[in-house]
């Protein structure tokens, strides 16, 4: 199983220099879990800096994974990872999701840089 945290899907909307490397889970819908939070993310980032349609047509894409709402259990779990870890709320609440369904992370995000089970990509 694979989750592409938002900093990936938004390099990969935008055809960033590091798009080529996210394209092997997203192009594996039936392994990838899509955390609420990152069409939270990805939505807002979109909407800002195009418009609504285009973010639209973001999460449509998105939504070809399986989308994994936020739970009690995985929040409880992100406030956990979030306060130990000392890492924002978005992206305890990605990791949590993560470690419950056994999933690699895929990211440029510096805050997963040294964790297991990531694939991190510097920007």
């Amino acid at each position: 199983m694979n989750i592409v945290d938002s900093s990936g899907w938004l390099e990969f909307f935008s055809g960033g220099a590091n798009a080529n490397k996210f394209e092997e889970p997203l192009s594996d819908v039936e392994n990838l879990l899509v955390p609420s939070i990152t069409i939270y993310e990805v939505f807002k980032v979109i909407l800002r800096e195009k418009n609504e349609n285009s973010a639209l047509k973001g999460i449509a894409a998105m939504k070809q994974g399986q989308v994994i709402d936020l739970s009690a259990e995985i929040a409880m779990s992100g406030a956990v990872i979030s306060l130990y870890n000392k890492i924002p709320m978005a992206d305890s609440i990605i990791w949590a999701t993560a470690k419950k369904f056994d999933a690699t992370v895929w990211t440029q995000d510096s805050d997963f840089k040294n964790m297991p089970k990531v694939k991190y990509f510097r920007k």
